[in-house]
C-alpha cells in the first residue's frame, strides 16, 4: 500500500481524526475532573471550616482562646489526618496551628497568611516547594468583639496522584486505540474498495482481441455498481466500433483485390503492346509499380483482417522451430547477398512449439527482411533461438540504423513509420510490424524490442513451448 493510494489516505485520515478527538476529549474530561475533585474538596474544607467556626471560635470570649486550642486539636487531630488548620486573630495573633503531619507532605509553620479579603468565606490553592499543593479553604468568624480567620487546607496530592494515572492511562490507551482504529479502518476500506480491484483487474485483461468480456457489476447499489454498468456500456460501444473498423478493413481490402488484378493485367498488356513510344513505356513502367505497392498494401490488410478474425488459430500444427528459421533465413540470403549483409543462423537444437506454421513464417520473413531492409551495406544480421523458462524464443539481431527511443511504444502500430527510415524506403506502408504483433497474439505469444540508435536493433519473439 503506497502512501499516495486512496486506502492508505482514507485510513490515516480516519487514524488521525479519531486520534484527535480522543485527545480533545481525554484533555477536556482530564481537566474538568481536576476541576470537580479540587472544588470537592474546598467545599470539605469550607464546611470544616464553617463547623469550627461555628461551635469553638464563636464561643471564644467564654471558653477562651487556649480551651478553641485544645478542642481543635482533640477533635479533629489534624495531624493523624494530614489536615491543615490554623486560626488567627484580627491583628495577626496566632490562637492555633497545626503540627507537621504524619505524610510530611507539608510544613504549616511555612504556609504564607490568607491574602487580604473582604469576603467571609473564601478558598485558595497554595503552592508548596516540595510536593502538591494545599487547598484551604478560609472563614471569618467574631466572638466578643474580636475577629477571627479559621482556615482548613489539605493536601492536594490525592488528586496530582489521580491525575498522573489518568495520564498514564491516556498515554497507553491512546496509540492501542488508535492501532486498533487503524486496523479497524483500514479493513473496512479494504472491503469497501474491494470491487476496483476486481474491477481495475478485469479491465486491465481486456483487448482489443477480446472486447466481448465485461466488468463484474458489484450488487452494492451504490456509485461503484453504476461506474461499472457505465464503463460496460462504453466497452460495448468500443467493440461495436472496433468490429465496424475490421469488418470495413476486411471489406475494402477484398473489393479492391479485384480491381488492382485488372489494372495490372491492362497496364502490363499496354507495356507489351509493340509500338509503345519510350517515355509512355516508362510511365507505365511507373504506374504498374505503385500497382504492385498498392496491392501489397491491400494483401497486407487482407492479412491483418483474417488475423482479427482469429483465422491464424484454425491451422495449429506442432512443429520445429528452430528448423523454420533456418529455412527462412537460407532462402532470403540471396537478398542479403545483394546488400552485403552477412546472414548467420544460430538454430541448431530443435525448439518445437505448436501454432500457425503458415504465420509464424510470415512473422520470420517480416522481421528478417526489416533487418535486412534497414541495415547498412556492410552491416549484419543474427538469428538465435533457443528456449528458455518454458518458452521458445527468437531473437533477429542487426546492426541497422536503430530506433529512436520515443519511437519505440509505437512501432507495432499500424501504418507507424519512423520518420528517419521513411524517405530511404518509401515502399514501406508500417504494416508488416502490426502483422508480427497480431500473428503472435495470435499464437499466443508475444513480441518486443530493444533498440539503440546507429548501433541496432533486437526484436525478440516469445511462443510457449509444445507440450
Amino acid at each position: 500500500m503506497t502512501v499516495r493510494s486512496i486506502r492508505f489516505r482514507l485510513t490515516a485520515w480516519y487514524a488521525g481524526l479519531l486520534s484527535v478527538v480522543i485527545i480533545a476529549l481525554g484533555a477536556l474530561l482530564f481537566f474538568h475532573i481536576k476541576s470537580y475533585l479540587e472544588d470537592t474538596l474546598l467545599e470539605t474544607q469550607a464546611r470544616r471550616a464553617r463547623q469550627i467556626s461555628d461551635t469553638l471560635v464563636t464561643n471564644a470570649g467564654k471558653t477562651g482562646e487556649a480551651y478553641v486550642a485544645r478542642e481543635v486539636a482533640a477533635l479533629y487531630d489534624p495531624e493523624k489526618s494530614d489536615r491543615f488548620i490554623r486560626i488567627t486573630s484580627r491583628d495577626g495573633r496566632l490562637v492555633y496551628r497545626s503540627g507537621v503531619p504524619v505524610s510530611q507532605a507539608f510544613d504549616p509553620a511555612a504556609v504564607p497568611a490568607a491574602p487580604p479579603s473582604q469576603l467571609e468565606e473564601f478558598t485558595r490553592k497554595q503552592p508548596i516547594a516540595a510536593g502538591p499543593a494545599l487547598l484551604i479553604a478560609a472563614v471569618r468568624a467574631g466572638a466578643g468583639g474580636t475577629s477571627y480567620l479559621v482556615e482548613v487546607g489539605t493536601s492536594a496530592a490525592p488528586v496530582e496522584t489521580m491525575f498522573h494515572h489518568l495520564l498514564l492511562l491516556l498515554g497507553l490507551g491512546l496509540p492501542i486505540v488508535a492501532a486498533l482504529a487503524a486496523s479497524g479502518g483500514y479493513i473496512l476500506i479494504r472491503r469497501t474498495l474491494r470491487p476496483v480491484d476486481e474491477i481495475a483487474g478485469k479491465a486491465e485483461q481486456i483487448t482489443q482481441h477480446n472486447l466481448g468480456e465485461r466488468l463484474p457489476v458489484p450488487a452494492t447499489g451504490d456509485e461503484l455498481e453504476s461506474l461499472s454498468v457505465a464503463l460496460n456500456r462504453m466497452i460495448t460501444r468500443l467493440d461495436d466500433a472496433f468490429l465496424n473498423s475490421k469488418r470495413f478493413v476486411a471489406d475494402a481490402s477484398h473489393e479492391l483485390r479485384t480491381p488492382l488484378t485488372i489494372l495490372r493485367g491492362e497496364l502490363e498488356s499496354m507495356v507489351q503492346e509493340d509500338g509503345v513510344p519510350g517515355p509512355q513505356r516508362e510511365r507505365i513502367g511507373g504506374l504498374l509499380e505503385e500497382v504492385e505497392r498498392l496491392s501489397m498494401i491491400v494483401e497486407r490488410l487482407f492479412a491483418l483482417s483474417r488475423l482479427d478474425a482469429g483465422e491464424a488459430q484454425s491451422e495449429w500444427v506442432r512443429f520445429d522451430l528452430a528448423e523454420l528459421v533456418a529455412t527462412t533465413a537460407g532462402q532470403m540470403t540471396l537478398l542479403a547477398e545483394d546488400r552485403r549483409i552477412a546472414v548467420t543462423c544460430d538454430a541448431g537444437s530443435p525448439v518445437m512449439v505448436q501454432g500457425d506454421r503458415s504465420r509464424l513464417k510470415q512473422v520470420v520473413v517480416n522481421l528478417l527482411d526489416n533487418a535486412i531492409k534497414y541495415t547498412p551495406e556492410g552491416g549484419a544480421v543474427r538469428l538465435r533461438v533457443f528456449a528458455a523458462q518454458g518458452l521458445a524464443v527468437l531473437e533477429v539481431i542487426d546492426t541497422g540504423v536503430g530506433i529512436p527511443p520515443e519511437d519505440l511504444p509505437r512501432i507495432f502500430h499500424r501504418f507507424f513509420r519512423v520518420d528517419r527510415t521513411r524517405s530511404q524506403h518509401p515502399e514501406g506502408a508500417g504494416l508488416g510490424l502490426a502483422i508480427v504483433e497480431s500473428i503472435c497474439n495470435a499464437n499466443r505469444g508475444e513480441v518486443e524490442v530493444e533498440s539503440v540508435p546507429n548501433k541496432g536493433s533486437c526484436f525478440r519473439v516469445k511462443l510457449p513451448l509444445a507440450a
